[in-house]
């Protein structure tokens, strides 16, 4: 089969397939391949996408898949597969980003929840939300700067282009270049943190789930939350967002 769809049809055929007993999708060269079978011999019946794939994840929902791939999450999960508290969705995938030249390119990506996501959606004992939108705002802006911070001449994710705590930037570009002016604008952001610089950069740049990033910084379950909302209000402050 080629060429991948993403029209209503194809997403409602996915649907079906993925709810029949065996039914499982995984990335192709062309997309999302759907097969109906246990195992990688089994004939790709349909492509989907990004659009479309995305569409999977909104309804039914996907989880992980033991031997590869993703399962409709309508399907009771093994315990393996339960996630931990406060972590948000974890969903492999792949997404196209803009690379400074404006030339799209592949790239793996987590296509589930960020932890500022789940967060926002959820309320505190007052029914008021975990994170103001001024706050999620200014988490989005600091991602949009790191993204320009990783990205350079070579075409390649750059990690090492992001400041490290307490050494600066460690970009390896001509002094002008856009890379290194991102690298300089996260610096700034992280360092009006304060105390909530290493939970902002752990959530927020790193990617972490909101407990691993709190086992890591030795705190205490649930201390992770307010810290994060504590930086998150800074950088709002700092970028003059709300």
């Amino acid at each position: 089969m080629t060429g991948a769809a993403t029209d209503a049809s194809a997403v409602a055929r996915a649907r079906r397939l993925l709810a029949r007993r065996g039914g499982w999708i995984e990335a192709v060269p062309d997309g999302y391949g759907l097969r109906s079978g246990g195992d990688r011999r089994s004939r790709v019946v349909l492509v989907l996408d990004e659009a479309g794939f995305r569409l999977l994840i909104e309804r039914p929902g996907l989880r992980r898949r033991p031997g590869g791939g993703w399962v409709a999450r309508t399907a009771a999960p093994e315990r393996p597969d339960i996630p931990e508290p406060g972590r948000p969705g974890l969903i492999e995938g792949s997404r196209t980003v803009m690379e400074a030249d404006g030339r799209p390119v592949r790239r793996r990506a987590n296509l589930g929840q960020s932890a500022v996501d789940w967060l926002a959606q959820r309320k505190t004992a007052d029914g008021r939300p975990w994170l103001t939108a001024a706050q999620v705002a200014a988490a989005a802006r600091l991602g949009l700067d790191v993204g320009m911070a990783t990205r350079g001449p070579s075409l390649t994710l750059r990690w090492d282009a992001l400041p490290r705590a307490g050494g600066g930037s460690a970009v390896r570009v001509e002094p002008g270049d856009p890379a290194m002016a991102a690298a300089r604008r996260v610096e700034a952001a992280l360092a009006a943190c304060g105390i909530a610089r290493p939970m902002v950069d752990a959530i927020c740049i790193r990617a972490s789930a909101l407990q691993v990033a709190e086992r890591d910084l030795g705190l205490r379950r649930r201390e992770g939350k307010i810290l994060l909302q504590t930086g998150l209000a800074a950088l709002a402050v700092h970028y003059r967002i709300g």
